[in-house]
């Protein structure tokens, strides 16, 4: 699909929550509502040096523009093509000595550009950066006084040879990337890289249970003919069938959380109360507190609570060790939370499913892969219950679950975990995403080894162990818990 093209959605106003986008056709589970590029984008200030500043993909070697030393890039086919972007920056950072923060960045490139542009609605953009909300007005002290300070920083980093910019426009650009900042990842999907302003996407509004979803494409700039390059870019895609002048919506925050804890977090970070369906009705909230019960009697409360407070201790505990690396010594507080849970809490509760997602991951990096693959296991059963058939977190956790399995050398429950989770991200990433790639690899590698494992099971184990031996012992990538959940990205 064409990035910028917006014919399938249109503006309209909403009863309570300002403009929206609905569908002007029907749309299927899979399809691209629109794509769009960025209109201006940074990479974060902790990685500048490890993200290419033109496609936000990680790179081991990067080359630095040797006028600033501050930007660097894949090669000279990205510096290139970001040139238009970074040429003010350039000169700016070099008179003021030193880059400023991402936000300030953000808000330079925003403002170059509008100057370079005009901020005009065309057919490729259905709102300006006027128009976005910037709930100056919703900011509490503490924001407000960062607020100033921000202005402070960027009124000395603004080149003084440029017209100077008012208070008004940039408290309102400031305003702006505080509630619409997108996250962007990097090329696996995985780590959060660098921030960006997307204004059609910022026109799609919040509901617990969307029917869209967003997936960022870092484009591709590795044919020689450039005319085959492509733009990163923001992907609007249906995750179910959506009928003509319905309303499209993506969720702002992670489901795996109470509705009551869900509002909270909508109104503490974009200032509005949410009044979805499920938010209203409290669905799956029963879920996620639920405890178990035999012979239709459930625990007594005073016990309920003395695990739930014991799994917060826990939690608070392996926040600590994880910053120290102390993985064997999670794995044990782990293992004796679980313990205490096993009898009393569902594995649909919240508490529970996150010491099952620790233990398997922490467990697998450690290469404990068969009882890794246990915890995944309920993990994912309780997640299938509670997450949206499509969610891209879902399916991110059917692949890590099943590549756990495959390890363990469980390979009928670990194949079918993949062919799952490569559903799944078919809709919510697309084909040409590189995770859906690796999935469709892993399938067919562990398709081709199903079969012959129900061929001969004996001799499928004695070619996995010799094959296994010949290969050099592989380092699971270090557990880190910053798997991408929150669509817009919120400085802290």
């Amino acid at each position: 699909m064409t990035a910028g093209n917006m014919d399938k959605v249109e503006v309209f106003d909403t009863d309570s929550k300002g403009r929206g986008l609905k569908a002007k056709q029907d749309l299927w589970s899979g399809d691209v509502v629109f794509a769009e590029p960025a209109y201006a984008a940074v990479v974060f200030d902790n990685l500048t040096h490890h993200v290419c500043h033109g496609c936000f993909k990680k790179h081991a070697k990067l080359q630095r523009c040797m006028q600033c030393k501050f930007a660097h890039y894949c090669d000279r086919t990205c510096q290139k093509a970001a040139w238009t972007e970074h040429k003010n920056e350039c000169t700016a950072i070099r008179n003021h000595g030193k880059a400023p923060s991402e936000s300030i960045r953000l808000a330079s490139r925003i403002l170059w550009r509008m100057r370079r542009e005009g901020d005009i609605v065309s057919e490729d953009r259905v709102t300006s950066i006027e128009d976005l909300q910037d709930h100056l007005d919703d900011l509490s002290e503490e924001e407000k006084k960062q607020l100033t300070l921000d202005i402070e920083v960027f009124q000395r980093y603004w080149p003084s040879n440029e017209q100077q910019v008012g208070m008004q426009s940039i408290s309102h650009i400031f305003g702006v990337i505080s509630c619409n900042g997108f996250t962007i990842s990097d090329q696996r999907g995985l780590q959060a890289v660098g921030v960006g302003l997307f204004p059609n996407l910022c026109l799609v509004n919040h509901d617990c249970w969307p029917n869209c979803t967003v997936m960022l494409n870092n484009g591709n700039r590795d044919a020689v003919n450039s005319m085959f390059h492509t733009q990163m870019r923001i992907e609007l895609r249906a995750i179910q069938q959506i009928k003509a002048g319905e309303e499209l919506t993506v969720s702002y925050v992670d489901f795996l959380s109470l509705s009551a804890d869900r509002c909270k977090m909508l109104k503490k970070q974009y200032y509005f109360d949410c009044s979805c369906e499920h938010c209203q009705k409290g669905i799956k909230d029963d879920l996620m507190q639920a405890v178990k019960e035999e012979d239709g009697k459930k625990p007594p409360e005073e016990t309920v609570k003395e695990v739930i407070e014991f799994s917060k201790m826990t939690l608070g505990k392996v926040e600590k060790d994880r910053e120290e690396g102390l993985w064997a010594n999670i794995v044990k507080l782990c293992r004796e939370c679980l313990k205490k849970q096993e009898p009393v809490l569902a594995d649909t509760n919240l508490y529970k499913l996150k010491i099952l997602s620790l233990a398997s991951e922490v467990l697998s990096y450690l290469q404990y892969f068969e009882e890794a693959a246990g915890y995944a296991k309920q993990m994912v059963e309780g997640y299938q219950k509670l997450y949206h058939h499509n969610n891209a977190q879902l399916g991110m956790a059917l692949m890590r679950a099943g590549v756990t399995h495959w390890h363990a050398g469980l390979i009928e429950p670990g194949h079918a975990m993949i062919c799952q989770a490569y559903g799944i991200i078919l809709v919510t990433h697309g084909p040409t995403h590189p995770i859906t790639k690796d999935l469709e690899t892993m399938r067919c590698q562990t398709e081709m080894e199903l079969r012959m494992f129900k061929e001969n099971e004996f001799l499928y184990y004695q070619m996995r162990e010799a094959a296994l031996k010949n290969q050099k012992m592989q380092v699971m990538a270090e557990p880190t818990g910053e798997y991408i959940k929150e669509l817009f990205h919120r400085r802290k």
